[in-house]
């Protein structure tokens, strides 16, 4: 991680206010990897880019991650902590592609990049669906208290984080009122596409079949969740499910851990609270934004109690 101080991390804060959830999470990635271009960085597999969050995340605001969520089954609210050290395993390196074989079906597949996924959203929204994660499902999202990372301060999380469901449909959910049907549509829509520019070389009955002009509905059922199945082993931190048990009724409810909105919205509450503080200290004191940002957290909380005291 390069320069994170706190004038850079506003500079970040203040491009993704212009952006939504994919260029926010470039942006984010960028400064978890200041010397990687951008193209280099939508070219890392899916669970590297997350791997490379969740260190930035520990890095800035310490290691306890605060979940809330909702129950899918009684409406119950449910708060818990995770250890981020827990989180973001990287993928294995991999000399080739993968290679699942079912039934007459051999099929090889090179895992997904971040180019692959945004594409795949595009494709989607092209289609008539709207990608908005976590639409019409239940939301986690963090809960407050982010803990002693670089920054040295508290943060309060709010907005939505995670969903729980198809976990393609949490990614790329059509947006018809919340419709279900439209989201399972959408989420099969976006499979289809994701899988499409994944796949390296197909062979049925020991015949190969081109991979381009292979419609990948016809790959049976059992086919796509083998190789569903093959690439979350293969990249895990690509989709960090939560199975969250609920005090009240005992259900389980999933959710998908979303890290670049978690931390966006961890960075946007500190950007908040940090300019209300250089708004609070330049009245008081007359000092500029610079000298204010210079200043440690400890050192800015103190005088931020003496003028409250004063």
């Amino acid at each position: 991680m390069g320069n994170t101080g706190p004038a850079e991390l506003l500079a970040i804060w203040e491009a993704g206010l212009a952006h939504h959830g994919p260029g926010r999470a470039l942006l984010l990635h960028r400064a978890a990897r200041p010397e990687s271009a951008a193209d280099e960085l939508l070219s890392l597999p899916v669970g590297e880019r997350e791997a490379d969050l969740y260190a930035l995340r520990r890095a800035l605001f310490g290691e306890r991650m605060q979940i809330r969520a909702e129950c899918g089954a009684c409406g119950e609210a449910m708060e818990f902590d995770l250890d981020a050290r827990d989180l973001g395993v990287r993928p294995r390196k991999r000399d080739g592609p993968l290679r699942v074989a079912e039934g007459e079906w051999t099929v090889e597949f090179r895992l997904p990049t971040v180019a692959d996924l945004e594409a795949a959203a595009h494709a989607v929204a092209g289609a008539g669906g709207r990608a908005v994660a976590g639409a019409g499902a239940h939301a986690a999202s963090g809960a407050g208290g982010a803990g002693d990372g670089l920054l040295g301060e508290d943060v309060g999380v709010g907005g939505p984080v995670a969903a729980d469901g198809d976990e393609a449909a949490e990614a790329f959910m059509a947006a018809e009122g919340g419709d279900a049907a439209v989201a399972s549509t959408a989420a099969a829509r976006a499979r289809r596409a994701l899988l499409a520019r994944c796949l390296v070389s197909v062979h049925r009955a020991g015949q190969p079949v081109p991979a381009d002009r292979l419609p990948v509905a016809e790959l049976p059922e059992p086919v796509q969740r083998k190789l569903a199945e093959a690439a979350e082993r293969a990249d895990p931190a690509a989709d960090v499910t939560l199975n969250v048990a609920c005090p009240a009724c005992g259900e389980a409810t999933r959710a998908e851990l979303d890290i670049a909105s978690y931390l966006w919205a961890e960075l946007d509450h500190w950007a908040r609270d940090l300019l209300l503080d250089v708004h609070l200290l330049a009245t008081a004191y007359g000092w500029s934004e610079p000298q204010i940002l210079a200043l440690s957290p400890l050192r800015r909380r103190y005088y931020l109690e003496l003028c409250a005291d004063g």
